[in-house]
């Protein structure tokens, strides 16, 4: 997790323990291509002061976005530590290819009990119904599927 924000925000940052870069580091980049590339590579996700998102795209391209790390709005008054363990908890849904429908989530990991992990897949699932238009007349099949593992069909015929 790396914050970016103003003086501000980067003080806030470090006595919370995590990292920060201001206006004039991302301006050092110069919009390079192969260095925004190793930023997006080294955090997982970003946050940014509200002064900032908007310059964002300006600074550095749109090399974040291609990532799918764009930064989170991180409020003037917001707990830094509380909106880090949120964007930790929360997870995107993503298309898995440009032609077809289909969702990949990852719902769960190896160190979860089954009842954690049907807790989680159900809510998956019922968050993404709830963005169709038609619900769930829209969903022809869902599938689980491990990493390794075959997939198994638990909706659908």
């Amino acid at each position: 997790m790396c914050i970016i924000g103003d003086a501000k925000d980067c003080e806030r940052a470090k006595n919370a323990g995590f990292p920060s870069m201001t206006q004039d580091d991302l301006k050092k980049l110069k919009k390079d291509k192969k260095l925004v590339k190793k930023l997006a590579n080294s955090y997982d996700c970003f946050l940014a002061s509200a002064t900032l998102i908007r310059m964002i795209p300006r600074l550095l391209g749109p090399g974040l976005n291609k990532a799918g790390k764009f930064p989170a709005v991180l409020g003037a008054n917001e707990d830094i530590a509380e909106k880090v363990a949120s964007q930790k908890a929360s997870i995107k849904f993503q298309l898995k290819a440009k032609k077809a429908l289909c969702l990949g989530v990852p719902v769960a990991n190896v160190g979860m009990t089954s009842e954690q992990v049907q807790a989680n897949a159900t809510l998956a699932v019922n968050f993404m119904v709830s963005l169709l238009s038609k619900n769930w007349q829209q969903v022809k099949r869902l599938y689980i599927k491990s990493t390794m593992g075959p997939s198994h069909r638990i909706f659908g015929f």
